[in-house]
This record gives structure tokens, sequence and C-alpha cells, in this order.
């Protein structure tokens, strides 16, 4: 997951960031060469080979890493020292970190840069826009490496076969009411004892991004105009709050009260489990394992109401900080890993879409599950949309909050309205406390 930025926290400039001046300056190195500090995963999304290929054509440069922490990052920047790239989030985090004046404005080098041209983007960089109001409009802080239209569903028809079930379409959206209903159909158990679960619906990748997404669907907003409040109280909101607690009161699938034992992929390719609500990204999952390929089958992104969105739920990228010591040298490394060698490799590894459009091209298609797959997506590009957060509050505070909320709900028994009252108790002097440090 990214490293996302607790609001207090950060802006104190707390979490020990007397440990962190032994890092030492980002300035350079005893070999005289520039030392370009990442704050990434490595070696999962940024190889050996990756560096080596950097290193290679930028023999001034050497890459040093460190790992993403919340409590690290904060550090490095109270000391003065901040990384020259972070790995972050763009879909959650992009109004946070512009918010807070954190973020380069890195439009003067695209705008120079043949590599990463605007025109060659894909859509889902727009999340990492935000002109101060609207996220999706105005300055571009980021880059996605890889990305899903994360509510996209993967089908098991061996399950659905076992259950005597047809599986959905694949060209039109099932409703989610359609989509709880078919979860009864499959599920089969005794008691707590699972044999078969019906559903696991799009909440694992953000459980808030899973209900803007859903009142999305239905032209609604959890957050009021200036993104300083929820409302869950109103119809929209409630109503994705209704259908969820509805979905938990079925037990035909896991719920954050209630998680699988043995973890999402392991109950899937199992053939415990009929849909699972994660993206095209997870064809990178299937790919590891052949005796299941067969029975693979990508669907659209189920809808709440009548209008049909299909949006990224993270974007994961990395971003330039505002006081990073090598700007230039970051930039480089940004065109070397979004638009070189390592993003031609990770599109045609299928683990996520590609963020430049002509990669799209990559994609593996030579097994049937990933051109079915891919024949899905290509159609599935046209009702993408931005999901938009607050700048006020972290996917962490957030995330947390929702889940906090949502377990005292299902194992109290409260009501829609209660729970949606509980939910703005607790998210509303967050937001608050929020927008007073940064206004």
């Amino acid at each position: 997951m990214a490293a996302q930025l607790n609001r207090r926290r950060f802006l104190s400039g707390v979490a020990g960031a007397a440990g962190v001046a032994a890092l030492g300056s980002a300035c350079g190195s005893s070999s005289g060469r520039t030392t370009l500090t990442i704050m990434g995963n490595t070696p999962a999304e940024i190889t050996d080979q990756d560096v080596a290929e950097f290193e290679a054509k930028h023999p001034d440069v050497k890459i040093k890493f460190v790992t993403v922490t919340t409590t690290l990052l904060t550090a490095m920047f109270a000391a003065g020292n901040p990384p020259d790239v972070v790995r972050d989030q763009g879909v959650p985090n992009t109004p946070y970190l512009v918010g807070r004046d954190l973020a380069l404005n890195l439009d003067p080098y695209f705008a120079k840069s043949t590599v990463l041209a605007p025109d060659k983007l894909a859509q889902v960089n727009d999340t990492w826009r935000y002109d101060g109001k609207v996220q999706g409009q105005g300055p571009r802080y980021g880059l996605a490496k890889d990305y899903s239209q994360d509510a996209m569903v993967w089908c098991n028809t061996k399950v659905f076969d076992d259950a005597g079930v047809d599986p959905p379409s694949t060209t039109d959206p099932m409703s989610y009411d359609e989509m709880l209903d078919l979860g009864k159909r499959l599920t089969k158990r005794s008691g707590a004892k699972y044999t078969r679960y019906g559903v696991n619906p799009p909440f694992d990748v953000s459980l808030t991004a899973g209900f803007l997404n859903m009142v999305a669907s239905s032209g609604g907003s959890i957050f009021n105009d200036d993104f300083s409040k929820v409302d869950f109280s109103a119809p929209e909101p409630r109503a994705a709050l209704e259908w969820y607690l509805k979905y938990a009161t079925a037990k035909v699938g896991p719920t954050v009260s209630r998680p699988f034992p043995a973890g999402a992929w392991p109950t899937f390719d199992g053939n415990q489990l009929g849909m699972l609500g994660f993206g095209y990204w997870f064809s990178g999952e299937i790919a590891t394992d052949p005796k299941i390929q067969g029975t693979m089958r990508f669907i659209p992104a189920p809808q709440f109401g009548s209008t049909r969105v299909s949006p990224c739920f993270s974007a994961t990228g990395h971003w330039i900080p505002k006081k990073a010591k090598h700007k230039d040298e970051a930039w480089a490394f940004f065109e070397h890993y979004f638009g070189g060698p390592p993003a031609t490799r990770r599109a045609e590894s299928g683990w996520g879409l590609p963020g430049i459009t002509t990669l799209n091209a990559k994609l593996p298609r030579g097994k049937p599950y990933q051109k079915q797959a891919l024949d899905v997506q290509d159609k599935e590009f046209s009702h993408y949309s931005v999901l938009k957060f607050s700048p006020y509050i972290s996917v962490t505070a957030i995330d947390a909050s929702l889940s906090q909320e949502l377990v005292k709900g299902l194992d109290g028994g409260l009501s829609a309205g209660k729970l949606a009252d509980a939910i703005n108790g607790t998210l509303n002097p967050l937001l608050q406390l929020g927008k007073e440090l940064i206004t």
C-alpha cells in the first residue's frame, strides 16, 4: 500500500526527525555521483534490472531506496531532507498532498517530455491532477505506474457450474442487488462453516473508494461541495450503507468484521468463491495458477445507480516532493520508469494496465482468459471516471474510521440511519481539524 500521510503528525513534524538526521544529506555520495533517494517498494515494483538500466544510462546518478512508511516520510520532511521520489496512491491522496503544498507541480516537465507527453497518458493519470478545488483538473503532480478499474469483477465459472447458476453477462453490468442475489444463490454453508462463498464485492482495495464508487453511480457524493464534511445521511450514501448491511446480513462473503479466514486469493483459487471484485490487475495473480485459468471470466463493474461508472480506486505511482533536492534527476527516473523498458515489462506481465496508452498493445493476450479479460476491459475504458477525495483527511484516517464504525454497526445491529450518524460524528471533526490546519 502507499505511504499515506497522517495529517496531524505530518504537519506538526514529529515522529523522530532527529533520528533521520543520521540519513545524511541526499546531495551526493563519496563517489561523486548524485544519490537519488527513492521511497518505494523494491524489488516487487522497482527491480534490480530497472535500477541497473537507469544507472547505466545516467552514470552520474546512484539510486538509494528507503522503505515506504508514514513515520519515515514525516521525519525526513521535518528534517528538511525529503526523498526525491515517493511511492503513493494518486486517487485518494493527490488533494491531500497538494493541499499541504508537499508535491511538485510537474506540468513544466510534462510540457518538455516526449516520452511522457500528456497526450500519451492514460486517463487514470487525471487522478494525479488537482486545481485546488477539483480532482481530475489542473496541474499534474504524479503518475500511475499501472492501474485497474477496480470495481470490475472476476468470476470463477466452476463455482457457478457447481451451484447450477448461470454466470453474469460479460457486456451488460449487473446491479449491486443482482450481484447480491447471485451471491446468495452461490453460497453454500452450514452455520459458520462455508463450502462456497458467493461474492467478495469491490471494497478490498479501499473501503472509502468502494462507497464513493457506489454513491457516484447513483449521482451523489459522501462529501459536501468543498469536501470539508461528509454526510452519510444523504439519500445516496445512506442507500449504499443499507446495501452493505443487507450484504453483511446475507452472509455470502467477507465484511470488515468477518474477513475471509484464508484471504481472498486462496479462497478464489481454491474454487470456494464465485465472484471477486478486483480489477484487471488480478490477471497477474491468475497467471500464477494454470489450473484455474480455464474457468476465469472477467465482467464489467456492477452499477449501484443509473450512472455507469468504473473508476480506479488507487492509481499507485510516484510523486516528487516540492523540496526534493534532485528534481531533474527524479524526472529522469520518471521517464525511465513510467515510459521506458520497465513500463513495457510491467505491461507484458499483466499485473495492471499501463499508464501509457501505447503500451496497451503489450498486455498479454495469448491465453483465452487473457484475451477475454482484455476484450471486456477494452469496452470498459469508456466508462472510466475520477473519484474525488478530500484534501482535509488522509485515506488512512477515513478508511480506519469507516471500518471502525461499520464493525460497531454490524456487531451492534445498527440501522443504516444510526450507522450514518455514527460515521458523520467520527469523520467530521477530523475533516474540520484538517481544514483548520491548512487554511
